[in-house]
Protein backbone atom coordinates (compact mmCIF):
# COMPACT_ATOMS: atom_id res chain seq x y z
CA UNK A 1 0.00 0.00 0.00
CA UNK A 2 2.69 2.67 1.17
CA UNK A 3 4.50 1.36 -2.22
CA UNK A 4 0.99 2.12 -4.51
CA UNK A 5 1.21 5.59 -2.78
CA UNK A 6 4.94 6.75 -3.26
CA UNK A 7 4.51 5.44 -7.31
CA UNK A 8 1.06 7.58 -7.08
CA UNK A 9 3.62 10.40 -5.46
CA UNK A 10 6.23 10.40 -7.92
CA UNK A 11 3.72 10.26 -11.04
CA UNK A 12 2.19 13.20 -9.29
CA UNK A 13 5.30 14.97 -9.09
CA UNK A 14 6.27 14.27 -12.64
CA UNK A 15 2.84 15.81 -14.07
CA UNK A 16 3.73 18.76 -11.77
CA UNK A 17 7.13 19.19 -12.93
CA UNK A 18 5.95 18.95 -16.56
CA UNK A 19 3.56 22.19 -16.26
CA UNK A 20 6.10 24.03 -14.09
CA UNK A 21 8.62 23.54 -16.83
CA UNK A 22 6.50 24.00 -19.68
CA UNK A 23 5.54 27.33 -18.25
CA UNK A 24 9.37 28.77 -17.86
CA UNK A 25 9.95 27.76 -21.52
CA UNK A 26 7.54 31.03 -22.37
CA UNK A 27 7.58 32.44 -19.08
CA UNK A 28 9.64 36.12 -20.08
CA UNK A 29 13.30 36.00 -18.56
CA UNK A 30 12.66 32.77 -17.72
CA UNK A 31 12.63 31.77 -21.08
CA UNK A 32 16.02 33.49 -21.82
CA UNK A 33 18.46 31.04 -23.26
CA UNK A 34 20.94 32.69 -21.19
CA UNK A 35 20.15 30.93 -18.64
CA UNK A 36 21.03 27.13 -18.18
CA UNK A 37 19.42 24.56 -18.43
CA UNK A 38 20.33 22.84 -15.09
CA UNK A 39 18.86 26.06 -13.34
CA UNK A 40 15.36 25.89 -15.29
CA UNK A 41 15.33 22.17 -14.26
CA UNK A 42 16.15 22.46 -10.82
CA UNK A 43 13.53 25.53 -10.39
CA UNK A 44 11.01 23.44 -12.15
CA UNK A 45 11.68 20.46 -9.30
CA UNK A 46 11.89 22.79 -6.41
CA UNK A 47 8.10 24.77 -7.28
CA UNK A 48 6.70 21.24 -8.17
CA UNK A 49 8.49 19.99 -4.82
CA UNK A 50 6.49 22.64 -3.07
CA UNK A 51 3.24 22.52 -4.33
CA UNK A 52 3.18 18.78 -4.29
CA UNK A 53 1.34 18.59 -0.60
CA UNK A 54 -1.14 21.19 -1.62
CA UNK A 55 -2.27 19.16 -5.23
CA UNK A 56 -2.51 15.69 -3.25
CA UNK A 57 -4.25 17.43 -0.44
CA UNK A 58 -6.82 18.08 -3.32
CA UNK A 59 -7.39 14.81 -4.45
CA UNK A 60 -5.45 14.89 -8.10
CA UNK A 61 -6.78 11.77 -9.83
CA UNK A 62 -4.12 9.45 -11.25
CA UNK A 63 -4.98 7.06 -14.29
CA UNK A 64 -3.52 3.80 -14.13
CA UNK A 65 -3.28 3.24 -18.35
CA UNK A 66 -0.26 4.71 -19.41
CA UNK A 67 -1.72 6.31 -22.53
CA UNK A 68 -4.23 8.03 -20.42
CA UNK A 69 -1.09 9.02 -18.44
CA UNK A 70 0.94 9.87 -21.15
CA UNK A 71 -2.01 12.26 -22.76
CA UNK A 72 -2.34 13.83 -19.13
CA UNK A 73 1.03 14.95 -19.12
CA UNK A 74 0.77 16.35 -22.87
CA UNK A 75 -2.44 18.70 -21.30
CA UNK A 76 -0.11 19.81 -18.27
CA UNK A 77 2.39 20.66 -20.87
CA UNK A 78 -0.51 23.07 -22.55
CA UNK A 79 -1.57 24.51 -19.73
CA UNK A 80 2.11 25.34 -18.85
CA UNK A 81 2.72 27.52 -22.25
CA UNK A 82 -0.79 28.24 -22.33
CA UNK A 83 0.42 30.65 -19.14
CA UNK A 84 3.62 30.84 -19.90
CA UNK A 85 2.05 32.67 -23.76
CA UNK A 86 -0.45 34.65 -21.71
CA UNK A 87 2.60 36.14 -19.29
CA UNK A 88 4.96 36.61 -22.48
CA UNK A 89 2.17 38.92 -24.12
CA UNK A 90 2.20 41.24 -21.64
CA UNK A 91 5.96 41.18 -21.80
CA UNK A 92 5.99 41.91 -25.23
CA UNK A 93 4.05 45.19 -25.32
CA UNK A 94 7.19 46.88 -24.30
CA UNK A 95 9.13 45.74 -27.15
CA UNK A 96 6.17 46.69 -29.35
CA UNK A 97 6.19 49.86 -27.75
CA UNK A 98 9.72 50.20 -29.19
CA UNK A 99 9.05 49.32 -32.47
CA UNK A 100 6.37 52.06 -32.98
CA UNK A 101 8.48 54.77 -32.42
CA UNK A 102 12.01 53.21 -34.00
CA UNK A 103 11.15 53.83 -37.42
CA UNK A 104 10.23 57.81 -37.32
CA UNK A 105 13.04 58.35 -34.83
CA UNK A 106 15.28 57.14 -37.48
CA UNK A 107 16.48 53.68 -36.21
CA UNK A 108 14.34 51.55 -37.74
CA UNK A 109 17.43 49.71 -39.64
CA UNK A 110 19.71 50.01 -36.44
CA UNK A 111 18.77 46.13 -35.07
CA UNK A 112 20.14 44.76 -32.16
CA UNK A 113 20.39 40.84 -30.85
CA UNK A 114 17.38 40.20 -27.78
CA UNK A 115 19.02 37.46 -25.72
CA UNK A 116 15.68 36.86 -24.15
CA UNK A 117 13.55 36.68 -27.43
CA UNK A 118 16.46 35.00 -29.45
CA UNK A 119 15.71 37.25 -32.45
CA UNK A 120 17.27 40.80 -33.67
CA UNK A 121 14.76 43.51 -32.54
CA UNK A 122 14.75 48.12 -32.99
CA UNK A 123 17.09 49.33 -30.47
CA UNK A 124 14.72 51.45 -29.01
CA UNK A 125 12.78 47.81 -28.34
CA UNK A 126 16.20 47.09 -26.50
CA UNK A 127 16.10 49.77 -24.45
CA UNK A 128 12.60 49.31 -23.37
CA UNK A 129 12.83 45.93 -22.95
CA UNK A 130 15.61 46.73 -20.68
CA UNK A 131 13.56 48.51 -18.34
CA UNK A 132 10.72 46.96 -18.31
CA UNK A 133 12.96 44.09 -17.20
CA UNK A 134 14.21 46.36 -14.47
CA UNK A 135 10.60 46.77 -13.42
CA UNK A 136 9.53 43.36 -13.31
CA UNK A 137 12.32 42.76 -11.30
CA UNK A 138 11.67 45.46 -8.67
CA UNK A 139 8.17 44.43 -8.54
CA UNK A 140 8.46 40.71 -7.02
CA UNK A 141 7.49 39.58 -10.71
CA UNK A 142 9.20 36.12 -9.69
CA UNK A 143 6.78 35.40 -6.97
CA UNK A 144 4.21 36.63 -8.76
CA UNK A 145 5.01 33.94 -11.72
CA UNK A 146 5.06 31.45 -9.37
CA UNK A 147 1.92 32.68 -6.96
CA UNK A 148 -0.30 32.92 -10.06
CA UNK A 149 0.95 30.36 -12.49
CA UNK A 150 1.77 27.52 -10.16
CA UNK A 151 0.42 27.73 -6.87
CA UNK A 152 -3.14 29.28 -8.36
CA UNK A 153 -3.09 27.23 -11.54
CA UNK A 154 -2.88 23.73 -9.78
CA UNK A 155 -5.73 25.12 -7.39
CA UNK A 156 -7.99 26.25 -10.15
CA UNK A 157 -7.16 24.41 -13.49
CA UNK A 158 -6.92 20.47 -14.36
CA UNK A 159 -5.66 19.24 -17.83
CA UNK A 160 -8.88 17.21 -17.91
CA UNK A 161 -10.45 20.52 -18.21
CA UNK A 162 -9.16 21.99 -20.87
CA UNK A 163 -11.80 20.47 -23.17
CA UNK A 164 -14.29 22.69 -21.04
CA UNK A 165 -11.92 25.95 -21.19
CA UNK A 166 -11.47 25.59 -24.46
CA UNK A 167 -13.96 29.12 -25.23
CA UNK A 168 -12.23 30.48 -22.16
CA UNK A 169 -8.73 30.19 -22.92
CA UNK A 170 -8.99 31.45 -26.67
CA UNK A 171 -11.04 34.32 -25.50
CA UNK A 172 -8.51 35.00 -22.67
CA UNK A 173 -5.29 34.96 -25.68
CA UNK A 174 -7.43 37.20 -27.57
CA UNK A 175 -8.15 39.24 -24.91
CA UNK A 176 -4.13 39.51 -23.93
CA UNK A 177 -3.30 40.20 -28.10
CA UNK A 178 -5.84 43.20 -28.10
CA UNK A 179 -4.59 44.37 -24.99
CA UNK A 180 -1.31 44.01 -26.40
CA UNK A 181 -1.21 46.61 -29.18
CA UNK A 182 -3.08 48.90 -26.62
CA UNK A 183 -0.32 49.06 -24.07
CA UNK A 184 1.92 49.66 -26.57
CA UNK A 185 0.29 52.65 -28.33
CA UNK A 186 -0.53 53.96 -24.67
CA UNK A 187 3.43 53.61 -24.65
CA UNK A 188 4.41 54.77 -27.42
CA UNK A 189 2.33 57.54 -28.01
CA UNK A 190 3.76 60.60 -25.97
CA UNK A 191 7.03 59.93 -28.37
CA UNK A 192 5.14 59.36 -31.58
CA UNK A 193 3.23 62.65 -30.73
CA UNK A 194 5.78 64.45 -30.24
CA UNK A 195 7.26 63.21 -33.32
CA UNK A 196 4.25 64.00 -35.33
CA UNK A 197 4.39 67.41 -34.42
CA UNK A 198 8.08 67.78 -35.20
CA UNK A 199 7.32 66.12 -38.52
CA UNK A 200 4.09 68.66 -39.18
CA UNK A 201 6.40 71.73 -38.01
CA UNK A 202 9.34 70.51 -40.50
CA UNK A 203 6.74 70.54 -43.37
CA UNK A 204 5.42 73.93 -42.71
CA UNK A 205 9.47 75.31 -42.59
CA UNK A 206 9.77 73.40 -45.76
CA UNK A 207 7.09 75.75 -47.55
CA UNK A 208 7.53 78.62 -45.34
CA UNK A 209 11.47 78.46 -46.19
CA UNK A 210 12.29 76.39 -49.11
CA UNK A 211 15.65 77.26 -49.36
CA UNK A 212 16.55 75.50 -45.88
CA UNK A 213 17.91 71.93 -46.24
CA UNK A 214 15.32 69.98 -44.29
CA UNK A 215 16.13 66.74 -45.73
CA UNK A 216 19.52 66.80 -43.53
CA UNK A 217 18.52 68.77 -40.88
CA UNK A 218 15.34 66.38 -40.15
CA UNK A 219 16.78 62.79 -39.10
CA UNK A 220 19.01 65.19 -36.11
CA UNK A 221 16.16 66.96 -35.07
CA UNK A 222 13.43 64.10 -34.81
CA UNK A 223 16.49 61.88 -33.19
CA UNK A 224 17.50 65.00 -30.95
CA UNK A 225 13.70 65.69 -29.73
CA UNK A 226 12.82 61.92 -29.44
CA UNK A 227 15.81 61.32 -26.87
CA UNK A 228 14.75 64.15 -24.78
CA UNK A 229 11.15 63.02 -24.67
CA UNK A 230 12.50 59.69 -24.08
CA UNK A 231 14.44 61.01 -21.41
CA UNK A 232 11.72 62.78 -19.82
CA UNK A 233 9.01 60.10 -19.96
CA UNK A 234 11.50 57.36 -17.96
CA UNK A 235 9.11 57.72 -14.96
CA UNK A 236 6.18 57.39 -16.52
CA UNK A 237 7.48 54.77 -18.71
CA UNK A 238 7.87 53.18 -15.32
CA UNK A 239 4.70 53.75 -13.90
CA UNK A 240 3.19 52.40 -16.87
CA UNK A 241 5.43 49.25 -17.10
CA UNK A 242 4.23 48.51 -13.53
CA UNK A 243 0.84 48.79 -14.23
CA UNK A 244 0.75 46.75 -17.32
CA UNK A 245 2.54 43.68 -15.53
CA UNK A 246 -0.11 44.22 -13.08
CA UNK A 247 -2.82 43.52 -15.36
CA UNK A 248 -1.59 40.68 -17.05
CA UNK A 249 -1.01 38.98 -13.90
CA UNK A 250 -4.69 40.07 -12.70
CA UNK A 251 -5.88 39.00 -16.17
CA UNK A 252 -4.13 35.27 -15.56
CA UNK A 253 -6.12 35.35 -11.63
CA UNK A 254 -9.02 36.01 -13.15
CA UNK A 255 -8.99 32.99 -15.58
CA UNK A 256 -8.15 30.98 -12.96
CA UNK A 257 -10.96 31.99 -10.93
CA UNK A 258 -13.21 31.78 -13.98
CA UNK A 259 -11.97 28.01 -14.61
CA UNK A 260 -12.50 27.44 -11.02
CA UNK A 261 -16.38 28.22 -11.83
CA UNK A 262 -16.31 26.25 -14.33
CA UNK A 263 -15.11 22.94 -12.95
CA UNK A 264 -17.61 23.60 -9.67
Amino acid sequence: MQFDGAVMSVQLFFLLFVRVFAMQQFAPLLSSGSIPGVAKIALALLSASLVLPMVQASGYAIPESGIEYALLAVGEALIGIIMGFMLAIVYAAFQTAGQFFSLQMGFGASQVFDPLAQIEIPLLGQFLNIVAMLVFVFTAGFQKIFLSGVYLSFRSVRAIDLVLLREDILIAMLRGLSGLFESALLVSFPILGTLLLVQVVMGLLAKAAPQMNLLMLGFPISITVSFVMLLISIPFLMASFDRIIDIGFQQLIDFFRGAAEVRL
